[in-house]
């Protein structure tokens, strides 16, 4: 699982490849997203509610770690990344992306709320000619 996705993310922070690509590969890869308090686990920065998820659980177990849990039982959610940008981000009422393997300095990607990523009608850009 998500082997594609964190090639990509990888080919994208190097600054080659095609950062449309790399949403189409997040839209077709199993993601994994933590559960906490009945919810998918989020996290707010810069005004924007970020979903968290992960490629496997190998980055999901790094995130652990980081945060001081890694002897913690994490439940977590697997979607197709398609599921989080088109359900799950519009659900959440306010402006939201995806961050995936956000502990993985090297490794982790963000895919804000603008057009091309989320649909127009979230899209914090939408009016304002967007890439597509």
């Amino acid at each position: 699982m998500g082997t594609g996705l964190a090639e990509r993310i990888a080919e994208g922070r190097a600054g080659v490849g095609d950062p449309r690509a790399l949403v189409g590969e997040l839209r077709r890869s199993l993601v994994l997203v933590p559960v906490a308090d009945g919810g998918l686990w989020t996290a707010e920065f810069g005004g924007v509610r970020w979903v968290c998820g992960f490629t496997d659980e190998g980055a999901l177990a790094r995130f652990a770690a980081a945060r001081g849990e890694a002897g913690r039982s994490w439940e977590f959610a697997e979607m197709r990344g398609a599921r989080l940008l088109d359900e799950v981000v519009p659900a959440l009422g306010a402006p939201a992306g995806v961050a995936v393997n956000i502990a993985d300095g090297d490794g982790s990607m963000l895919f804000p709320p603008v057009v091309g990523i989320v649909p127009d009608a979230v899209a914090v850009d939408a009016g304002q000619g967007g890439v597509r």
